[in-house]
């Protein structure tokens, strides 16, 4: 079978919800020992309840992950429990809508905290695991924001170019330990926080705003959160030996064909 990821320890953050939640069930589908860390304990759980009833045991870990502290007890935890990390996907993020004269100096700690730190915490974690093994895969959640402009973006592209060029730095430096380490970079996709975000912004022109959102797309469309997940699912698969340090955009075409 392709695709394969059989007994293979995954570690996915966010991986409660949204496109986290897409990547826990895939990994899960094809063979993984699926390790969700999320903040929210409840989605957590109930994630890793419904994967272990259909497929491999699949377990949860609240954590912080822009805490080092928090973790590296979580990484040490699924380290001794499996005897070893195969699988890294830092999915882990938030957003934030402003330019630079809107955007406070808490909204930016915030942003570094999570999108930067917590990706730098992840990373620092596992890379002397996977030097141990000789062998590892890290897939990290960029954005079409790493690479071109979009407005009301400031902090989050910010944090997004961060994560893109980390990608870039972890790829190269480890080479000659066998990790591998690649990057995706959604447009906008369909899900949990994009209905909160026009309930609560555009409250009874939820349809209208959804339908000019898709739109934003040249495909005419979100992206689905499954869409996302198979990406990931290809890149921490055998069948993806040969790629490495490569960012791949899953836009809908908005970064080559929106002008």
């Amino acid at each position: 079978m392709k695709f394969n990821l059989k007994n293979k320890v995954a570690i996915i953050t966010g991986g409660g919800s949204g496109i986290g939640k897409a990547i826990s069930e895939s990994f899960s589908e094809m063979g993984a020992i699926v390790n969700i860390l999320d903040l929210n304990e409840e989605a957590g759980k109930q994630v890793a309840a419904e994967l272990s009833a259909k497929h491999n045991p699949a377990y949860f870990y609240r954590c912080d992950v822009s805490s080092k502290i928090n973790v590296d007890e979580v990484f040490e935890k699924i380290n001794k429990a499996n005897n070893g990390i195969d699988i890294l996907v830092n999915n882990a993020g938030i957003g934030f809508v402003g330019n630079v004269e809107n955007t406070t100096e808490e909204d930016m700690d915030r942003m570094y905290n999570v999108n930067i730190k917590g990706v730098f915490n992840c990373l620092k974690a596992v890379i002397p695991y996977f030097k141990e093994k000789k062998k590892g895969v890290i897939v990290n959640m960029a954005s079409i924001a790493s690479t071109v402009g979009i407005t009301d973006r400031f902090a989050y592209s910010m944090t997004k170019g961060a994560v893109l060029t980390m990608t870039y730095s972890i790829a190269k430096d480890y080479l000659g330990d066998n990790i591998r380490c690649n990057s995706i970079s959604p447009a906008r996709v369909h899900t949990p926080f994009v209905d909160a975000f026009i309930a609560k912004n555009y409250p009874g022109k939820e349809e209208e705003m959804f339908e000019n959102l898709s739109k934003t797309q040249p495909i005419g469309r979100m992206g689905k959160p499954q869409e996302i997940a198979d990406l990931a699912v290809y890149l921490c698969s055998d069948e993806a030996s040969f790629v490495t340090g490569t960012d791949f955009p899953i836009d809908g075409g908005f970064i080559k064909l929106n002008n």
